[in-house]
């Protein structure tokens, strides 16, 4: 029983129907709209149904995905990374830089990028930990250091990637690479959430800081490794986008960490810490790239879609704290 049931002096087993429908419609409110859409797209137009065009919508989400996982580390601990896309493109450009240039190895080029996402997150974390800079002034920075570093590396020009990394972007049997790489980074960030003593500390840091202090848990450990899962994650997402195009690009996912961001929002997190999960992530993931791929088919505008991703975000913000408002009372 509820302590909103208990409020209103019932039990659950005097729960009426509609309040069981009103509150799974509150807990899957992404996965509702995602089903609700498909169906509207499929109705629309009967080429979003098949085959090669959910491929396609698998694709797209990928990268937004594998980012948005790591985004949800840092949103479930009351954090916000604005530096993820910029950190996936210095990632990947140092991963093709080392192995064009300095002739490594294709695994220890690899090794090299997801060591850059790590470093650049744990320095993001250190910067709020410690020198108390809110997240969303830290990673600001960090966005803008790392993509001016991404452009000083590269020049401004694309640089090719090897064999390895063009696995990443690859069709094996007919299954395309990228969404095999979102399925398991996916259960692993759900591991890491659900089932680790990090996970745990996450949800309870980001629920109450100071009560978590005084039950003896590490707050700043807390917050670097939270960065630094997002900056490996952000890392794993560049390796993605490189392998799709066969080269590190100087501007590759730009702007993709408003997507991260809101994918987070729209599966269910809080911004205010303390709620989320990788699996409302991904329905979250998934309900943008079936947006986009939905107005692409329609021929809509690119400029409209831009337009229409603003709306779903603000709707998903401002439910969050319509929610937050109801089970506060």
């Amino acid at each position: 029983m509820t302590v909103k049931e208990q409020k209103l002096g019932y039990d659950s087993g005097s729960v009426s129907t509609l309040d069981k429908v009103k509150r799974f419609a509150s807990r899957n409110g992404a996965l509702i709209g995602l089903i609700i859409l498909c169906i509207i797209l499929s109705i629309a137009t009967p080429a979003f149904l098949t085959g090669p065009n959910l491929l396609n919508v698998g694709i797209q989400a990928a990268t937004v995905a594998i980012l948005a996982f790591g985004q949800t580390f840092v949103i479930v601990e009351a954090g916000i990374d604005l530096s993820v896309g910029s950190v996936a493109a210095v990632s990947s450009m140092l991963v093709a830089y080392t192995g064009a240039s300095m002739g490594l190895p294709p695994i220890l080029t690899i090794v090299v990028g997801l060591v850059t996402g790590a470093v650049f997150g744990a320095l993001s974390g250190i910067a709020n930990a410690f020198l108390k800079l809110p997240s969303f002034i830290a990673t600001l920075a960090m966005m803008s250091v790392a993509r001016g570093l991404t452009l000083v590396i590269s020049d401004g020009r694309p640089v090719s990637t090897s064999g390895m990394v063009n696995f990443f972007g690859s069709t094996v049997l007919g299954i395309p690479i990228p969404i095999v790489m979102m399925i398991i980074m996916g259960v692993i960030a759900s591991v890491i959430l659900n089932f680790t003593s990090i996970g745990r500390s996450m949800y309870a840091v980001g629920g109450n800081m100071e009560a978590s202090r005084l039950s003896g848990i590490s707050v700043h450990k807390t917050q670097i490794m939270v960065f630094v899962l997002s900056g490996i994650f952000a890392a794993v997402a560049g390796l993605v986008i490189a392998g799709r195009l066969h080269s590190a690009q100087p501007q590759a996912a730009s702007g993709y960490e408003m997507d991260a961001i809101a994918s987070v929002v729209i599966g269910g997190a809080s911004l205010s810490g303390g709620k989320g999960k990788i699996s409302g992530t991904f329905i979250g993931a998934i309900l943008l790239a079936v947006i986009r791929n939905g107005l692409n088919i329609l021929n809509v505008s690119s400029f409209w879609q831009q337009v229409v991703i603003g709306l779903v975000i603000a709707f998903a913000v401002s439910f969050d704290t319509l929610r937050r408002k109801v089970d506060a009372h």
